[in-house]
Formats: structure tokens, C-alpha cells, sequence
């Protein structure tokens, strides 16, 4: 049985290739679908873990905390409040003030954290750094890039990059998330609250006026705000609109349906690739393998009237079938992560990612065209066996 195995994989060369192309395209479409899909899930997880507080009125504000000044003050009143268990005050502008926001998520942030309190993300405790190191209390004029604003500017431990005509040193890069911190360049509050004043206009002038008593500690786009263990957050966002005037707290819950809806015509795309690779990738194997098995009419013919049983017959096309559509998975499950890995290999040089190869995504791939050949094959063989032995010898001759 082996020996035939191979026999018929050699004369199977060009069905194998014909299987490796479709399922080849079915994994390249999945990759792009998957991309896509943990995109929408980190996103999510981000927004869940923390409740995002921003003050009333327009700013420079980017984000999950756009809005206008968020004074000390109202920090600490909000940390007050029954069931909060931590306030980190945040500034997060916009990289390039020009670019929409509309898709804050794609947006190159600059995210000023204060170090004195840890970070309340209840999933993102710490984010994980692939080079180097996170920012420490005490730092200065030093930055953390997330892993795709690294790619798209070249930039690595020791790397220099200037924000609004000040240098800073990049002293760490974090893994890749596929969520907003990849966009993310990380300074310490203190520096982004520079940027700040550099980059508003109107903030600077009442700066200078003096028409408003503010210190450094004011100048806050934002805060993150944890919650104690067996509180319920979005009853806590609800308290916190309550007790603390002037503030905008969005409620996680609210804010994960906001982004799932904003991200409905991704979800959308995504079942569309997903039907497509199965149709695609489904047709090509189920067809393929049926051809083949039709093609061999002739000796199938031969072989019923030489005394082969139809289980001997349907065994005998089931093993090469499954050699067949197995083999041409391999080639084809290689040739699209050879092809995702050279296409995301250039467009990293941007910090882009288009394809994300998941172990459920290759495996299932596999499955499902050994499943499919399988399946083309029975068929297949059902309806040679209906023919008489001349009959099918006539045929496929």
C-alpha cells in the first residue's frame, strides 16, 4: 500500500499543486482574517480593563481620554470616590495633529503616563517589552515604542527620535501586541505635558494670560482609572459622572460596543474573506481531487473487470485521495507562510502586519482539505463504481 501511495503521488503531481494553490489562498485569506479579528479583540480587551476619564470641553485630548483639561483637583476627587482603587493621570495627544481620529486605534499616539502610580489596565498590568526596558519613575526626555511605531521609523534601544524639537532616547521597545499600544510612543507625563503646551495654541495662551491658575500637575488629558476587586466598573463609571462634575467617565462596557460598532464594517470584511477562502480554497481541493479520481477511469475500469471489489476499489481511492489532498495541504499551508512572512517582512518597514498564521489557522486548514478531499473522493468513487466495467473502460479511454 505505501508503494502505491507514492506511485499515484507522482502521477498526482500537477493535482497536488492544484490543492496547494487553493489552500494556499484559503490560509491567506484566514491570516488576513485573523489579523484582523485580534485586532478587534485587543481593542477590546484595552478598553475593558480600565474606566477612561477625560475633563468636559475640547483639547488636544486623543484616544480613550480625549476631551479637554483634567485638573488635579478632579484627579483626586475621583480617586475618592467609593470603589476606585487607582488614578494614573495620562496625557494622550495625537502624534500628527492633522490626522483623523476617527480610528483612534490606527492612530499614532503619544502617551504620557505618570510613573508615581501603576498602571491600573486590569489586563495590562505591565506591557510586555521585547528590548530593553519600560520607563521608571524619575525618568526624563527617555522613550518606550511600541512594536509598530518602532518598525515604521527604524528605531531600537539607544535609537534617538525628536518629538516637538526635543530629542528623546528610546530605551525600550515592546513585543507586538496587535492592539493601540503598537502605535504608541511612551514618554513620562512630565514630557508629554511639554508637548502639549507646544503643540495647542490655545493652551498656551492661557498659559501665558494667566487668565487660569494652573501648575503641571493640571495639565491631564485624562486619567485611567482602576476598580476595587468585586466592584462592577460600568457601576463605577456611573458613580464617578455622578460625584465628580466636569468629567467625562466612559463606561467599559459602553466603549467596547462603541468600538465593536465602529469596527462593523472589519467584523463584516472579515466574514466576507472567510467565505471567500472557503470557497476558494473549498472548490479548488473538492474539484481537483475529483478530476483525478475521473481521470483514472480507464484502470478503475480494468481493475473491476480483472475482479476488484468496490471496497477494494473505494479503499484504494480514499488512501490516495488522503496522501493527495495531505500533501498538497503541506506544499500549500508552506507556500502561504512563505508568502505572509515576505509581504509582512516589506510592509513592516512601516510598521504595518497583514497576515497573523495562528496554529488553529494552519491545523484547521489541513483538516478541512483533508476532509474536503476526502469527501470529493467518495463521491467520486460512487459514481465510478455505477458503471459496468466496459463502460468505464469506454469512457476513459
Amino acid at each position: 500500500m505505501p508503494r502505491t501511495i507514492v506511485r499515484a503521488l507522482h502521477s498526482y503531481a500537477f493535482t497536488i499543486a492544484g490543492i496547494a494553490i487553493g489552500v494556499a489562498g484559503l490560509v491567506a485569506l484566514g491570516a488576513m482574517s485573523e489579523r484582523i479579528v485580534r485586532f478587534i479583540e485587543g481593542g477590546d480587551h484595552f478598553v475593558l480593563g480600565q474606566i477612561s476619564v477625560a475633563g468636559r470641553g475640547m483639547g488636544m485630548g486623543a484616544g480613550f481620554t480625549a476631551g479637554g483639561l483634567l485638573p488635579a483637583t478632579t484627579i483626586r476627587a475621583i480617586a475618592e470616590v467609593p470603589g476606585v482603587a487607582a488614578v494614573q493621570p495620562q496625557v494622550m495627544l495625537p502624534l500628527n495633529p492633522s490626522t483623523s481620529q476617527f480610528m483612534t486605534l490606527t492612530q499614532e499616539l503619544v502617551l504620557g503616563v505618570d510613573l508615581s502610580v501603576p498602571t491600573p489596565n486590569r489586563h495590562y498590568r505591565t506591557l510586555p517589552v521585547r528590548a530593553g526596558r519600560f520607563l521608571r519613575e524619575g525618568d526624563q526626555r527617555v522613550a518606550v515604542a511600541g512594536a509598530a511605531f518602532a518598525a515604521s521609523r527604524g528605531l531600537e534601544v539607544g535609537s534617538r527620535i525628536t518629538l516637538e524639537g526635543e530629542a528623546y532616547e528610546v530605551v525600550g521597545v515592546l513585543e507586538r501586541m496587535l492592539t493601540a499600544p503598537d502605535r504608541f510612543v511612551i514618554v513620562p507625563i512630565a514630557d508629554a505635558r511639554r508637548q502639549w503646551v507646544a503643540k495647542d495654541p490655545l493652551l498656551r495662551t492661557v498659559l501665558a494670560s494667566g487668565a487660569a491658575a494652573l501648575r503641571a500637575a493640571d495639565l491631564n488629558t485624562g486619567a485611567a482609572v482602576g476598580w476595587r476587586e468585586g466592584e462592577d466598573p460600568d457601576a463605577l463609571a456611573r458613580r464617578i459622572r455622578e460625584r465628580v462634575p466636569g468629567v467625562n467617565a466612559q463606561i467599559p462596557s459602553e466603549l467596547s460596543s462603541l468600538l465593536r460598532s465602529s469596527t462593523a464594517f472589519f467584523s463584516s470584511l472579515v466574514v466576507g474573506i472567510g467565505a471567500l477562502g472557503f470557497a476558494i480554497g473549498g472548490l479548488s481541493v473538492a474539484n481537483t481531487i475529483a478530476a483525478a479520481v475521473f481521470e483514472r477511469l480507464r484502470d478503475f475500469g480494468i481493475k473491476r473487470a480483472l475482479g476488484a471489489t468496490d471496497a477494494q476499489l473505494g479503499r484504494e481511492v480514499l488512501a490516495e485521495a488522503l496522501g493527495v489532498t495531505l500533501s498538497g495541504g503541506v506544499v500549500g499551508v508552506a507556500v502561504a507562510l512563505a508568502l505572509g512572512v515576505s509581504i509582512d517582512g516589506w510592509a513592516g518597514r512601516s510598521g504595518q502586519q497583514l497576515f497573523l498564521f495562528s496554529p488553529r489557522l494552519l491545523v484547521g486548514a489541513l483538516v478541512f482539505s483533508v476532509l474536503l478531499g476526502a469527501a470529493a473522493a467518495v463521491y467520486a468513487t460512487l459514481r465510478v463504481v455505477r458503471l459496468s466495467p466496459a463502460e468505464a473502460i469506454r469512457r476513459g479511454a
